[in-house]
């Protein structure tokens, strides 16, 4: 029990880390074009990326891929990149729901195999590995819905204040400001990147 809890906590703190830069830009990505009459995909979204990221784990854990650590901190940041890039391209208002699940399932892949070399030390030792992993992904998933609901409430108060003023200011429409949101993700993103250099 006491090792279910523990990474439980591990999941929950490796997402709400305020360092973890690269997991926070990659829900906002992930999530900025979507509000609170979405809730349904989004959540289908999140939960898809923490199948992907904890299938990497178990493949990790179980040493049965382990890719080369440099190309998986490079390959994070271009997953951000990409979503954002497919916010600004892509962006409508019926998205392709069965796309998005699958795009977030291979990229929460290379999401977790970021994090699978520290998780494999963490439970070598273990005799079972099923509860550190069950633990850990629950952290994740809980600690990424409360991410997405803060961003969403955001979204939600965003477009209220602009129903409100009843401006016609290009700023004022939520798919202009979607896109200007993901403009800045793919600029830190690109810092990131840089400073891998």
């Amino acid at each position: 029990m006491y090792d279910l809890i523990f990474y439980l906590e591990l999941g929950l703190f490796h997402v709400l880390d305020w360092s973890a830069i690269d997991h926070l830009l990659f829900l906002c990505a992930l999530t900025i074009v979507y509000t609170f009459k979405d809730i349904k995909t989004v959540f289908w979204i999140v939960t898809f990326f923490t199948f992907g990221h904890t299938l990497s784990l178990i493949l990790s854990t179980f040493k049965i891929v382990n890719p080369p650590s440099q190309l998986i901190e490079f390959l994070i940041p271009t997953t951000i990149i990409l979503t954002a890039l497919y916010n600004i391209i892509f962006y409508k208002k019926n998205q392709n729901s069965f796309f998005e699940y699958m795009f977030s399932i291979f990229f929460g892949l290379i999401h977790g195999f970021g994090f699978g070399n520290y998780f494999e030390m963490l439970t070598d030792s273990l005799e079972s590995k099923v509860f550190p992993l069950i633990g850990f992904a629950a952290g994740v998933e809980i600690s990424q819905l409360i991410i997405v609901l803060a961003i969403l409430i955001i979204n939600t108060i965003s477009n209220k204040i602009n129903l409100i003023l009843q401006k016609k200011s290009i700023l004022s429409d939520h798919l202009i400001q979607a896109k200007l949101v993901s403009v800045i993700i793919i600029l830190l993103s690109l810092n990131l990147i840089y400073e891998m250099i």
